[in-house]
């Protein structure tokens, strides 16, 4: 992005999407939980004014939840996967371009618009966001990524700036720097902001005017890039290497346990694929996998057992049978029985680009599993998740994590769209 950029982002996405389709839902304090119905992820504010923190458990707060009557909704990501298209539609209109950093955060290119009152314009396309959606906004603009992620967190939190704060002005933005927590600069992780307050560097003010040398020895060139965004200097100034990807997952909690091996290696099939299709959006193989499950460490009183196996993968791939067929080895060399299972997984490390892989000496030259592979992706993108599975995976997917308080696919089913009587 080389013009100004904007950050626009969702308040209290999860919950906004729930409000666009049920007006009940407004003005009362409002929780959606995570997988398996297990924490809050996300709180209207008037839950937040409660005191309900993200990530705390449900069962934890059953008594408040009856004392205030507050709105328990289970996570859909299908509308809100859905919402997310509609809100960038709103947005084209008023950008040059346009990148997705989240569910529901987008940086803006605003290149070509200078001339324009750019606040103005900001509140233009936030109000367009409303009315196409109803979802409320707040924007952050600056002559950089890291200065607009500062600019649109100074928005949601100081009502003086009425959801719009332009950090291109360098009196507000020196004032916001002063008074933002390294810690919660974007980028800065709890080790790095650990080592930045050990010498004296504790609001985003001081990172900015530290010594570019000084800033490499502390984070690395990552740290130096941060330090060169906060003075203006868009990051692509300072040269960097970008960092190879280590590693990846694929997990899930368990609606309910799983006391025989085949319903297990349905929930560990359906991870083996979808990490292999991950390698493949990013042109990665993997050269280890690990297969992991576990019964509920929180039930003390039950049987607990716990396994972990590691397998080479040679060749390395990112064909998601080839992954099953790995997975399914560390299984059924873990497998006791008697055990409920609640969760696994599947984790992949080795990483490498795709086109740089060692060959192995018996390596043969067929491409049948590279077409098949991306068949089934052009299936699944086109048809849905699931429309092309291998047969271990199964239909009934009885493992499936708990979502007892999900709210109709109002956007994606037919059979769920809103009835309107006049």
């Amino acid at each position: 992005m080389s013009g100004p950029v904007a950050l626009i982002d969702c308040n209290n996405y999860y919950v906004s999407c729930e409000r666009a389709f049920d007006a009940s839902l407004t003005g009362v304090p409002v929780i959606v939980l995570s997988n398996n119905d297990g924490c809050a992820i996300a709180r209207s504010a008037e839950a937040k004014a409660l005191g309900i923190t993200m990530g705390q458990p449900v069962h934890l707060m059953q008594d408040m939840i009856k004392r205030h009557g507050i709105r328990v909704l289970s996570s859909n990501y299908a509308l809100y996967g859905d919402m997310q298209r509609r809100v960038v539609a709103a947005i084209e209109p008023f950008a040059r371009d346009f990148e997705i950093y989240s569910i529901d955060e987008t940086f803006v290119d605003l290149a070509g618009f200078e001339q324009r009152d750019l606040v103005a314009h900001a509140r233009a396309m936030s109000d367009q966001v409303r009315r196409w959606t109803t979802i409320p906004t707040c924007v952050g603009i600056g002559p950089t990524k890291t200065l607009a992620k500062l600019a649109n967190a100074a928005a949601k939190k100081n009502p003086i700036f009425n959801s719009i704060a332009d950090m291109r002005d360098e009196d507000i933005r020196r004032w916001v720097l002063d008074r933002f927590a390294v810690g919660d600069v974007w980028g800065v992780g709890r080790a790095t902001a650990l080592k930045l307050e050990a010498l004296g560097i504790v609001s985003a003010g001081q990172l900015r005017d530290m010594p570019l040398k000084q800033a490499r020895g502390v984070g690395s060139v990552v740290l130096e890039r941060l330090v060169a965004e906060l003075r203006g200097v868009p990051a692509g100034v300072v040269e960097t290497v970008e960092p190879q990807r280590k590693g990846m997952a694929a997990t899930r909690s368990f609606g309910t346990p799983v006391f025989d091996i085949e319903t297990l290696m349905g929930a560990v099939a359906q991870y083996a694929m979808r990490a292999g299709e991950k390698l493949r959006q990013h042109g990665l193989v993997a050269g280890r996998i690990t297969v992991f499950f576990h019964t509920n460490k929180h039930k003390l009183d039950r049987p607990q057992y716990s396994a972990t196996r590691t397998l080479s993968a040679q060749p390395m791939t990112n064909d998601g049978l080839a992954l099953l067929a790995y997975a399914r080895r560390g299984v059924e060399s873990a497998w006791r029985e008697g055990y409920g299972i609640t969760k696994a997984g599947i984790m992949l490390e080795d990483l490498m680009d795709a086109d740089l892989r060692p060959r192995t000496l018996f390596e043969a030259e067929d491409d049948r599993h590279a077409r098949l592979m991306a068949a089934m992706d052009e299936v699944n993108s086109r048809f849905g998740k699931f429309a092309a599975i291998p047969a271990t995976q199964g239909f009934k997917r009885q493992w499936s994590a708990r979502s007892e308080m999900r709210s109709p696919n109002y956007t994606t089913r037919v059979g769920e769209v809103p009835t309107v009587r006049a």
